[in-house]
């Protein structure tokens, strides 16, 4: 019995000292760096494509600074406007966000975001990667932001209670719009009546009747799940819609070459991730929408643009007077 137990024991202290060895040689787990700067990137979206595109942005910088740069991300508290606004101001350091800045910053080049301006995503990209897009770039940097990257969110489609078929049907509608000048002279001149809301208040217009229908990309469709408050998605593919990741540009002038160039990096590669998402992933929005009730309707999306054409055209004669509605089809 002394025995047994004698042999229990050095069994026991052999095993502590083989713990301790292990303890004694296991390598070192080397802590995280400090941040040593914070970059604060707000988008009006609570989710949905343009938050991930800067969710991406920030797994790439804090991975490739080792985390001396830490990114936050503030995420549907703000509006497009004020988000804009504060980038400019260097209130934020960033921002992903909807196109308004280019109506604030560079509002003879919003045609970019007109509706019935553009054809498709593609055409979008050859005129913003040519000559006009290299103008509106410039002209963002004169105020001090800096462009990043383009991020894809598909073409708007209009929601509403009913059905719409021809603008006859939207006659005196009270459509929900961000508060635009130009999106809304041309919903007037289909026949609408257009509400200027922000973003986040969205939901809470249709909600409570404020407004009767609504028009969004489809990942805002879904992010903001107006499937809740609309029945019907019309497919009037109206305008491409994009939004943007820009920088302070007086911050990142101050930043060192190897962050500057981190930086690009990552809203190239954001860019480049959150497209190939949506370009993939489009269908299976659409899908989920009508999965969750709403029922799809194709109108005659002619009879809209043969409206909308006098408003077009009369903004390119006032307001994006650089260039022409000929000119932009061409690119």
């Amino acid at each position: 019995m002394r025995t047994a137990r004698l042999g229990f024991i050095l069994s026991m202290i052999a095993l502590s000292c083989f713990l301790f060895a292990c303890a004694e040689t296991a390598p070192t787990v080397k802590p995280a760096a400090k941040a040593e700067k914070t970059i604060r990137i707000a988008s009006p979206f609570k989710g949905g494509i343009v938050v991930e595109a800067a969710e991406k942005f920030k797994e790439i910088v804090e991975r490739g600074s080792g985390g001396r740069i830490e990114v936050k991300i503030d995420a549907g508290t703000k509006s497009e406007a004020d988000i804009a606004k504060m980038n400019r101001a260097g209130e934020l350091e960033m921002q992903s966000n909807g196109t308004q800045f280019l109506e604030f910053y560079a509002p003879p080049y919003y045609f970019f975001t007109g509706p019935y301006v553009m054809k498709d995503f593609d055409h979008y990209m050859r005129a913003w990667n040519g000559k006009l897009g290299q103008q509106a770039r410039a002209q963002l940097e004169k105020n001090d932001l800096k462009y990043l990257a383009t991020i894809y969110r598909g073409l708007r489609q209009t929601t509403a209670k009913k059905p719409l078929y021809t603008p006859a049907d939207a006659y005196n509608l009270k459509l929900r719009l961000p508060p635009i000048h130009s999106w809304m002279a041309v919903w007037k001149a289909i026949g609408a009546d257009p509400v200027g809301v922000p973003l986040p208040e969205l939901f809470s217009s249709l909600k409570t009747g404020k407004a009767e229908a609504s028009e969004g990309d489809l990942p805002q469709i879904q992010s903001f799940k107006l499937d809740q408050v609309q029945s019907h998605l019309i497919i009037t593919n109206h305008l491409v819609q994009t939004a943007g990741i820009l920088i302070h540009k007086p911050f990142f002038d101050k930043l060192p070459k190897a962050d500057q160039d981190l930086i690009v990096k990552a809203g190239k590669e954001a860019e480049e991730w959150a497209n190939n998402k949506i370009k993939t992933g489009e269908a299976a929005i659409l899908v989920d929408l009508q999965r969750k009730g709403m029922q799809v309707i194709i109108p005659d999306a002619n009879s809209f643009r043969v409206k909308a054409q006098p408003a077009v055209d009369e903004l390119f004669k006032t307001q994006w007077s650089v260039t022409t509605w000929a000119e932009v089809l061409a690119q």
